[in-house]
């Protein structure tokens, strides 16, 4: 069963240069900025730097850790990502200035190659929520812990599925897991 550490996976400038990511998975594998499927990464935001721009990719973002930040967006909308594991969507080609509420953040990011596919992230609280879809593609282990037939995820650590499911998934007390969903595009 393929487990992800995110402290194996090395920290990469954004594709601006302004901010630093650690990208989790990538589909197909190998692909890079340009040909990628759908892309998850968790970015370290410690100042108050632009996003970059991905033209033709439609992104949902979630708070991790730290106060977050404010995001204005070109069109005139304002979003406070201030709440942990509330996932936002946004364009990929919106310009998108932030204010940090406070110090360093940590988000986790899903990039999704609009029109040959569409993403959605659901958040696991308790046990009982616990239901792998057909769909999901990655489940990211964001406070806490959560078994998969006798392995634990830790914070931090992702499961990338590749052919079999696990049949037992067990969230411990108090854990929250993002499942990354992809489906075909409309």
């Amino acid at each position: 069963m393929p487990i992800l550490r995110l402290h194996d996976c090395p920290a990469r400038a954004w594709k601006n240069g302004l901010g630093r990511t650690r990208e989790l998975a990538v589909a197909p594998p190998g692909a890079g900025m340009d040909d990628f499927l759908w892309r998850v990464s968790v970015a370290e935001v410690d100042r108050a730097a632009p996003f970059s721009a991905f033209p033709g990719i439609d992104r949902i973002i979630v708070l991790l850790e730290g106060e977050g930040f404010t995001m204005l967006l070109d069109d005139g909308r304002k979003h406070a990502l201030t709440e942990p594991f509330a996932p936002f969507a946004f364009p990929g080609e919106a310009q998108v200035a932030v204010a940090l509420a406070g110090g360093a953040t940590r988000d986790f990011n899903l990039m999704v190659r609009r029109g040959r596919a569409r993403g959605r992230i659901a958040v696991w609280r308790q046990p009982g929520h616990a239901r792998l879809q057909v769909e999901t593609v990655l489940l990211f282990c964001a406070r806490g812990r959560l078994e998969l037939d006798g392995q634990v995820l830790e914070t931090g650590d992702a499961w990338l599925r590749t052919a079999t499911a696990p049949a037992r998934l067990q969230l411990a007390a108090g854990a929250v897991v993002l499942a990354v969903d992809i489906l075909p595009a409309d």
